[in-house]
């Protein structure tokens, strides 16, 4: 009897003592206070300046509107729209003036009348235009026309490499050094990347560049995020993060507004990647993931974090409490293996892997393929840019309603269906139907966006906090293929004009029916260890196995809190 007694003891011991004492100590100092909120706006700085860094080629290497310059009829003060490019510049299929061909003349003089250009004959320029707008970008800066535009697609699937690169790496020195440390470092080495390309002499120095940057700022969301959701109590996670996030919409919003405002991409640069130096002061600002100091061992520093939030909040934090904690940690981690067991992850965790990595594929591809290609919608594309970030905000807004209601797979499930029906409805609306096409693009943007949202809850969920940021790290790696391939869907296109919208609507719905095989995580805690990830969905819920190891203390105060609200 006595030993039958031990057994569930240990046993309840072993399902969680030291994450669900985090959990408890959490509760007792605040799962939201003032520390919290403090640290939360320091991380939004990264986060702001991520939507800026990682949309920015948008409009830095977008195409230029132009036409060919007609010797028979232009003179010096000429512009784009003239009376006679009716007759001496054909149309393209939507409507609009080519931009590399022109009608072959009769006569190669001043003879500027409709009866001295053959309608049935084009030439291509030779590299003499006029252009519509005084908007500087890499396109008429160095001298990227007709034949040569594959270069400017390039430009997006090479910053792509950069974060199919830089994400690994960062998700490696992240679980290895620290999430405040790979956060401070990558932004200030990509703030100087940055100032350094807007000074580019030639397109592949801008290329080379954009690649460095992108190696340096791709690990930002993830680790942003991350350090968000190991910073809070477990009832404060969705909301919290989902907060912290719409900071990348700003971000994006105030990119179109210095771009339209400011239409050289060497100023745009400038104007954002100067201040974002200041990512350096994140190291002696910013405190690190008291998770992950437990994760490795550094107890001391963890303790030391806890007791200073306790006082900022104004809470009581017993010396004991904290002790317990610590001695439960050290039997965590004497139990693991090592302190980053990657391999052992991909051995007993392979298969969850390769399904999330295949959902952020399908994700990453639709997302920034619904950002590229809104600039090619009718319309201004700085105002189309805009709407598409914008939208983001109620999509980003959303699982919070959604994942505690409906669970982490019903929402991503759901999410993912939305984006697929409304991008393949955009197939059979007419061009003329500006509006209507461009609210089905923007209902899929926001299908997409609170997909993506429940994406990253859900992989931070179901991976431990030792391998944490890796994992999420090697399934965003993954989803840069996507990424790689987006800025080639524009060119898409221009061949098949509804090619897009099928690509992006049939992954959609593949993956919604992926997510249907994960774990859920709903009220689950955090997995510290890898036993804890693998056992995840098939435990009981985080509220029984917790109130079972919360003091008095804390079971009443943690009724108090669910009766007032996060």
């Amino acid at each position: 009897m006595t030993e039958s007694k031990n057994s569930r003891a240990g046993s309840t011991s072993s399902i969680g003592s030291s994450q669900f004492g985090l959990e408890a100590i959490l509760i007792r100092i605040g799962i939201f206070g003032k520390y919290q909120l403090i640290n939360y706006l320091l991380i939004c700085i990264p986060m702001l300046f991520r939507g800026i860094f990682i949309e920015s080629y948008i409009f830095l290497a977008s195409s230029v509107v132009f036409r060919c310059r007609v010797p028979e009829c232009d003179g010096p003060n000429s512009i784009y729209n003239e009376p006679w490019t009716e007759f001496s510049i054909p149309r393209t299929s939507s409507g609009d003036l080519s931009d590399c061909y022109r009608y072959v003349p009769y006569n190669r003089s001043d003879v500027c009348t409709v009866q001295n250009f053959d309608q049935n004959a084009q030439e291509k320029c030779e590299m003499d235009f006029i252009f519509r707008d005084k908007e500087l970008t890499i396109s008429n800066d160095f001298g990227i026309y007709c034949s040569d535009e594959w270069k400017l697609s390039m430009v997006g699937t090479v910053h792509n490499l950069g974060k199919f690169v830089g994400i690994p790496l960062g998700g490696y020195f992240s679980d290895r050094y620290g999430r405040r440390t790979i956060l401070a470092i990558g932004g200030f080495l990509s703030a100087i990347v940055g100032v350094v390309r807007s000074f580019s002499l030639s397109y592949y120095m801008f290329l080379a560049f954009g690649f460095l940057d992108n190696v340096f700022s791709a690990t930002l969301y993830a680790t942003v995020f991350i350090l968000g959701l190991e910073l809070v109590g477990q009832k404060a996670r969705v909301l919290s993060c989902s907060l912290l996030t719409v900071c990348t919409v700003f971000g994006k919003v105030l990119l179109a507004i210095v771009a339209k405002s400011y239409p050289n991409w060497r100023t745009i640069l400038q104007i954002f990647y100067t201040p974002a130096l200041a990512h350096i002061i994140l190291l002696w600002t910013l405190p690190e993931s008291v998770r992950w100091l437990l994760s490795q061992g550094e107890e001391v520093k963890a303790a030391k974090i806890l007791h200073t939030a306790a006082r900022v909040n104004k809470r009581k934090l017993s010396d004991p409490t904290v002790e317990r904690l610590l001695v439960d940690n050290r039997q965590k981690l004497s139990e693991e293996k090592s302190t980053f067991p990657i391999r052992q992850a991909f051995t007993s965790l392979f298969w969850r892997i390769i399904s999330c990595a295949m959902v952020w594929f399908t994700h990453v591809l639709v997302y920034y393929g619904l950002s590229l290609n809104s600039i090619s919608l009718g319309g201004n594309k700085y105002d189309n840019f805009m709407y598409m970030s914008l939208i983001e905000i109620p999509g980003l807004v959303l699982p919070f309603w959604t994942m505690d209601r409906y669970g982490r797979r019903y929402s991503l499930f759901g999410c993912l269906i939305v984006c697929g029906i409304c991008l393949a409805a955009t197939i059979f609306v007419e061009t003329e139907l500006f509006g209507l096409q461009l609210a089905l693009f923007l209902i899929g943007k926001m299908a997409i966006t609170a997909s993506f949202q429940v994406l990253y809850f859900y992989t931070s969920e179901i991976f431990p906090t030792n391998v944490r940021n890796s994992l999420l790290s090697f399934c965003s790696m993954f989803g840069r293929f996507g990424s790689m391939l987006a800025p080639q869907t524009p060119l898409l296109a221009k061949y098949f004009q509804s090619g897009p919208a099928i690509l992006f609507s049939t992954f959609a719905v593949i993956s919604a029916f992926v997510a249907l095989s994960f774990p859920e995580t709903t009220d689950a805690v955090l997995p510290t260890t890898m036993h804890e990830a693998e056992d995840i969905g098939h435990k009981p819920k985080h509220k029984d196995v917790e109130n079972n190891n919360l003091t008095p203390e804390s079971r009443n105060y943690r009724v108090s809190l669910s009766s007032s609200g996060p």
